[in-house]
């Protein structure tokens, strides 16, 4: 079993910056995909961003690109979400994920487990 757990959402004014946190634990092992989402009130769950196990492949949706980043500390099985030049488009509700298909990495339906989920809100 995984267990994800995120922090660091808040609020925040337009064009500002955030960090989010996942710490795993349990059997991590055998991951392939470690995703962000996010959902919005009224809105559907989507994808924000996803990284390889490996740390050598990283995607993002065309509508964060260039503004979010992921890492990872291994050391500290954590994974981060670098938020920068934040708008109020970017208020949801965001979520980390495992899942075992990178190829589908894009998809809600191939990641297994999920956190609980972290509130970023945006003022403009």
């Amino acid at each position: 079993q995984v267990h994800l757990v995120e922090s660091g959402g808040g609020l925040v004014q337009d064009g500002g910056s955030l960090r989010l946190s996942c710490a795993a634990s349990g059997q991590t092992a055998g991951g392939f995909a470690m995703g962000w989402f996010r959902q919005a009130p009224g809105k559907e769950r989507e994808f924000v961003a996803a990284m390889s196990w490996d740390g050598l492949s990283t995607d993002y949706a065309d509508s964060v690109k260039d503004r979010f980043t992921m890492s990872r500390d291994d050391g500290k099985s954590t994974l981060y979400l670098q938020m920068s030049n934040l708008k109020p488009d970017d208020t949801a509700t965001y979520y980390c994920a495992l899942g075992a298909h990178w190829d589908d990495r894009s998809r809600i339906d191939r990641y297994d487990f999920w956190g609980q989920g972290t509130q970023v809100t945006v003022s403009s």
